[in-house]
């Protein structure tokens, strides 16, 4: 029997049971900033380590959501969303340098040290309005979208497709990387930005601060989610989707296929860039290595692992790669780029559908 055949009851059970499975998961998400107020000697204690690293692999989470929205459903496979995770970033990187002022190594008001280390006399423009946080998480979003519908515009104008505009998209973040590097750019070149003290007034370095940045992760992870599967469920997703399968045959029957592609990629770099946004307060610092090419790449393959097209695998493959990566890496470093290669070759020849493929029978949107 073929997915398409499997009688409608078992394709409604087989959702209902991946929706509780996900509903637990979440559960046990929410509780581990709890269980890391435990005593130590607890046997329920969670690290704080934990904590960190799964408020990191949330973010991860909701930039694989955006590629799935982009990939799985409008089939623009792009190779430059960490792009738009790093410009999420920086914005709330700057943020996090105009708040440390006087508490920096060379005590400037206004400069962040690296700038009255290279020589800077004044603030350069751009980082104006960036001691506001609602101004940054602005930019967050803001600048990525910008940069994607700039982009998008160009290339879905001139039906640039597949592995082209794949192409494209990574040449952009290889550039961006590039760019970043250089001092004169003002965003502390090699170095990036580090040494945050605090966000709307809690020190980052406290239990506090990890739990509500962790909170404010999940919280965006299930607002993307609830989002994606929104557009997925609508009009517009049945539109995405028969663009995604048949784009020219959409074209003749009158759609802007403009349109709808540049509305689905503006809107994953958005969400990409508030990801990127909440990220860098967790692991303290950023740097133009966040626009490494391989990043974007990497970031592909989770959704491919997870499951392309469903938006709960895309979930289910950040985590579970980056649980691999961790393990590995800690046990042996040199195997980790092998694995990964190896993990997309065989999920590609035995799971075409992704991990999604062994919880539902379904077929792909």
């Amino acid at each position: 029997m073929t997915p398409a055949e499997t009688p409608a009851p078992e394709r409604g059970t087989a959702r209902l049971a991946l929706r509780l499975l996900l509903m637990a998961a979440i559960l046990i998400l929410a509780m581990l900033p709890v269980l890391n107020q435990l005593p130590v000697d607890s046997a329920l204690h969670v690290s704080d380590f934990i904590v960190s690293i799964g408020g990191k692999w949330i973010t991860y989470a909701v930039l694989a959501l955006a590629i799935d929205l982009a990939w799985g459903y409008a089939g623009i496979l792009s190779l430059g969303h960490g792009a738009f995770f790093a410009l999420g970033g920086y914005a709330m990187g700057m943020h996090l340098m105009r708040l440390i002022g006087t508490r920096g190594v060379y005590g400037h008001p206004v400069l962040p040290d690296f700038m009255v280390f290279l020589g800077y006399k004044e603030l350069p423009w751009y980082w104006l309005g960036f001691e506001y946080f609602p101004y940054a998480m602005l930019m967050a979003m803001v600048v990525p979208g910008l940069l994607a519908l700039i982009i998008g515009f160009l290339a879905f104008r001139s039906r640039i497709t597949g592995v082209y505009l794949s192409i494209i998209t990574q040449a952009m973040t290889y550039a961006l990387m590039l760019a970043f590097f250089r001092n004169d750019m003002g965003f502390g070149g090699n170095n990036g930005f580090t040494d945050f003290k605090e966000l709307l007034g809690m020190p980052l370095q406290t239990a506090n601060a990890r739990a509500v940045l962790y909170y404010a992760s999940l919280a965006l992870l299930l607002v993307s989610l609830l989002l994606c599967w929104r557009i997925a469920a609508s009009k517009l997703g049945r539109v995405l989707v028969a663009i995604r399968d048949a784009e020219s045959r959409v074209r003749f029957l009158g759609y802007d296929v403009t349109q709808h592609k540049l509305f689905v990629f503006v809107l994953s770099a958005m969400i990409a860039g508030l990801a990127g946004a909440l990220y860098v307060p967790q692991v303290g610092i950023i740097n133009p290595g966040e626009f490494s090419p391989g990043n974007s790449i990497e970031a592909v393959i989770w959704v491919a692992v997870g499951g392309r097209g469903s938006l709960i695998g895309a979930i289910l493959g950040a985590f579970s790669v980056n649980a691999l990566k961790t393990w590995l890496t800690t046990v042996a470093p040199d195997l980790w780029l092998f694995a990964l290669g190896g993990l997309f070759v065989a999920v590609t020849l035995f799971l075409p559908r992704g991990l999604i493929g062994l919880f539902s029978r379904e077929k792909r949107a």
